[in-house]
């Protein structure tokens, strides 16, 4: 009897060292924008969408705040190779954002979730690839995905709006 005891003893302690070490312990946890980082709290938001098609496409945008402005940036890129480096922006500009356009801007990410960032080199996915971060993260969470479709079509109609 002992033997069996002292076993399942070791086999949870194999099982508790191996979901630590390969993560299985924290796996599938999210936030959700609105209820776990606040409208305040973020620093920082990336879309970045790249394909390769004929003619490859590539739109940049990126929201951010610093000295307590509100700042909105974006690229185009255009030509006719892959991949289109920074030689190849067409269209490029930063603007300071009102606190009504910050306010828009985080309606569109309010009810998205953040995940784990993970590396998708061979997926070959044109994205978008959308980056949140805010105070203290720690680089835990970043992989944003928005709450619906539409939300993440009236944001690009918002950014497009912005570059004008």
């Amino acid at each position: 009897m002992k033997h069996r005891k002292h076993a399942g003893g070791i086999i949870m302690k194999v099982l508790l060292c191996a979901s630590v070490l390969f993560g299985f312990a924290g796996c599938g946890k999210t936030r959700t924008v609105g209820n776990g980082i606040a409208k305040e709290d973020i620093t920082e938001f990336w879309y970045t969408y790249a394909t390769s098609t004929f003619p490859p496409q590539y739109q940049r945008y990126r929201f951010y705040t610093e000295d307590g402005k509100y700042l909105f940036y974006h690229e185009t890129r255009e030509g006719d190779v892959f991949p289109l480096t920074e030689e190849y922006i067409t269209f490029c500009g930063t603007s300071e954002l009102t606190q009504a356009q910050w306010d828009q801007f985080y309606s569109f990410l309010y009810g998205g979730t953040v995940k784990a960032r993970e590396e998708n080199l061979d997926s070959g996915d044109p994205g978008p690839w959308l980056y949140l971060y805010w105070k203290n993260d720690k680089g835990k969470y970043q992989e944003f995905t928005f709450e619906s479709y539409s939300k993440e079509k009236d944001f690009e109609s918002f950014c497009e709006s912005l570059k004008q």
